[in-house]
This record gives structure tokens, C-alpha cells and sequence, in this order.
């Protein structure tokens, strides 16, 4: 089975994009660079919250508009060169999120990988679904892994993989998720364009499906 070495997921806010690289990540040895909660951990460090520069990205994460493009792309290109030259395989699942910052990482997925080496996964899912499993969602206070609603997890009051307290994140509120779509649309949905355009390669998968489900999915295309 040939790998590629890096896989970008697009989507909607909610479509799984950080759940299925957690699986990548566990099952074919990806490191799962999530630039969300890369921005999460930089805005809200309290050694840094008197930056005149931290300060402005706060505002934009925390009222679901996307942070500043050169700022994400400076934080990302040089993560990514490091994780690059220690020879690790990226699945990144919040990057890049705008038409500026996709060019950028271009040239470097181009220089480090080679673009028959990058694979784009689109996870479809109606904007609904986007609000309703964004609305009901609740992360780990401790490790930050999200706990998706379901008959099974709406009772739970902690993480099952933890033990940290569950809370819920400024952002997972209807009118700044309905925010997240609109910014999506504008800014995302180009920058996915543009990847393709330049010929790498993506596949769809239909997100509305069990995560169990769109897991083998994903996995079905590495196993041809």
C-alpha cells in the first residue's frame, strides 16, 4: 500500500476533519497537524495575551472569523518544514483555509513532498448538519479532543479517553457557526479550488455517515 505522504481535508465546520485525521494519524502513521487547535493554543496563551498582534487573532478565532492568512501560514509553513525534515507523513485538517495561505503551503507541499505526494479529502456534509453537530459538540478541557453528540455520549458529563471535564467552546454556538459557513464559502472553498486546480489530486467522501463509516471510506481508497 503507497501512501501519500501529506492529505488535506476540506470541509464544513463539523464535517469531521479533525476526527478522521485522529484516525489517519493512528492507523497509517500520519501526524495530524491540526492548525485550529495550533491558533487555539497561541491565542489563548496567557503569557501572550497583551500582543497587540495576539490580541487582534483572538478577536478573529473567537468570533469565527479566520485569522489573519499571513499569520496562520508563517505558524504553518514552519511547522511543516520540521515535521518535513524529520521525515513524518502531515494530515492536516484546519490548513489552508484562504486563496493567500493555499498558495503559499503550495510552494512548500511542492518543494518538500511533491505534489503527486499530497491527497485533498473533501468530507461532504449539508449546512444543517454542520450547525447541529457544531451546536451539540463539547471538547476536553484537558487533552482538547471533541466529544461528537450522540445517544450514546450526550450524558456524558467527562472525557471518555481522559477523564477531563467536557466544556463547550466559545465558537460551537448557531450564530457563529452560521458565521464559520459564510467564511467557508468566501475564503475555504477557493483555496480547495485553486489545490486542484494545480493538479492534486481529491477524492470526496459523503461526511453525513457514522464517523465509524466515513473511516472506511477514507481507508478504502489507501487499500487500492
Amino acid at each position: 500500500m503507497i501512501l501519500p505522504k501529506v492529505v488535506i481535508f476540506f470541509g464544513l465546520p463539523g464535517s469531521g476533519k479533525g476526527t478522521q485525521a485522529d484516525v489517519l494519524a493512528k492507523h497509517f502513521g500520519f501526524f495530524h497537524f491540526d492548525t485550529g487547535k495550533e491558533i487555539e493554543k497561541t491565542v489563548h496563551n496567557p503569557a501572550k495575551r497583551k500582543d497587540p498582534v495576539i490580541k487582534r487573532e483572538a478577536k478573529f478565532f473567537d468570533t469565527g472569523f479566520l485569522n489573519t492568512p499571513s499569520w496562520v501560514e508563517d505558524i504553518v509553513k514552519k511547522r511543516t518544514e520540521e515535521y518535513a525534515e524529520a521525515g513524518r507523513n502531515l494530515v492536516f485538517s484546519g490548513s489552508p483555509r484562504t486563496l493567500p495561505e493555499a498558495k503559499g503551503l503550495f510552494k512548500v507541499f511542492k518543494k518538500l513532498f511533491g505534489l503527486k505526494n499530497v491527497l485533498i479529502i473533501f468530507l461532504d456534509i449539508d449546512e444543517e448538519t454542520s450547525i447541529f453537530r457544531n451546536s451539540h459538540r463539547r471538547v476536553c478541557h484537558d487533552c482538547r479532543i471533541p466529544v461528537i453528540w450522540s445517544k450514546e455520549t450526550k450524558d456524558l458529563t467527562h472525557c471518555p479517553y481522559c477523564g477531563g471535564k467536557l466544556v463547550k467552546r466559545i465558537l460551537d454556538n448557531p450564530q457563529i457557526i452560521k458565521e464559520r459557513i459564510k467564511e467557508y464559502r468566501k475564503k475555504s472553498e477557493p483555496s480547495m479550488k485553486f489545490l486542484k486546480s494545480k493538479g492534486i489530486k481529491m477524492i470526496c467522501i459523503d461526511g453525513e455517515k457514522y464517523p465509524e463509516v466515513v473511516s472506511k471510506d477514507i481507508a478504502s481508497h489507501f487499500n487500492k
